[in-house]
């Protein structure tokens, strides 16, 4: 289920889901469903599935907008518009976290970006390259088995999310900002405690490239940067192999392009599980 978070001007928020070229408005027919949460928190009350709390809460006469004109509409404009399609009506509530050296492009430019590039060793010439080849060695455990910890590090809270049409700031102390395109897993704690995947969204993770290369230890203050998902949160997606492309326009013109980008475990040196 491909599912969006958006604002009618004078009516607020709703969610609903793609079908076809449309979206089905959710929020027409079920009031009380104004975001993914609610729809999480009806799915516990229920003891159901996301995607089947969310389909129960349409109907024939939900309304039904066409998804080609929100994804062109401006931002806090007249007209319907997308928003983040994840988030917590407390933004503080929200935790914005990624995992770094996972794949092999990662470790490479990494690499490349903190050591000599003449140099020549038979062992790991750098702490990336050491973290990498821990994943390499115990980032895919047996199942029931517990794996090599990824490079794990923090990013910010719910503040720095923006959603589809929203500019990515460079702080006035920052040296750089950076497309790093992303694949986001998107998780709610249910009320037991325990974290729940509902879906995945695309993601632009915007780092300071520049700062990073003073130092390795830099790379902590790098991260504390706004980031970008959406505009949907994919649910029925199998984690195995996507292949993703990131483009840059300035002033319409292309600056910019990466061509095939891969992920998914097929990719990478850590399991999905291991990660979570």
């Amino acid at each position: 289920m491909r599912v969006v978070q958006f604002v009618i001007p004078n009516e607020g928020r709703r969610v609903g889901f793609i079908d076809g070229e449309k979206v089905v408005d959710v929020t027409s027919s079920s009031p009380a469903l104004t975001s993914v949460f609610d729809v999480f928190n009806k799915a516990q009350n229920l003891e159901r599935s996301f995607e089947d709390t969310m389909i129960g809460g349409a109907n024939d006469q939900s309304d039904r907008l066409e998804y080609a004109a929100l994804l062109d509409s401006e931002v806090s404009g007249e007209s319907p518009y997308l928003i983040v399609p994840f988030d917590h009506p407390e933004n503080h509530r929200v935790l914005v976290s990624g995992t770094g050296l996972t794949h092999t492009g990662s470790m490479q430019s990494r690499n490349q970006m903190h050591s000599d590039a003449s140099e020549v060793s038979e062992e790991p010439a750098t702490d990336s390259a050491k973290m990498f080849q821990m994943g390499i060695d115990g980032g895919k455990p047996a199942p029931g088995e517990r794996g090599i910890s990824p490079e794990w590090f923090y990013k910010g809270n719910g503040t720095i999310i923006k959603g589809p049409g929203t500019g990515l700031e460079i702080p006035a102390f920052a040296l750089d900002g950076g497309e790093e395109p992303e694949l986001g897993g998107c998780y709610f704690i249910d009320r037991s405690g325990t974290p729940r995947r509902v879906g995945f969204s695309l993601g632009n993770e915007w780092s300071d490239h520049e700062t990073e290369k003073i130092n390795y230890l830099y790379l902590a203050p790098s991260k504390l940067r706004s980031a970008s998902i959406g505009p949907e949160l994919v649910t029925d997606f199998a984690f195995d192999k996507l292949q993703l492309e990131c483009t840059v326009e300035r002033g319409g013109e292309l600056i910019y392009e990466s061509g095939p980008l891969y992920t998914g475990e097929e990719y990478m040196s850590h399991t999905l599980a291991n990660c979570e």
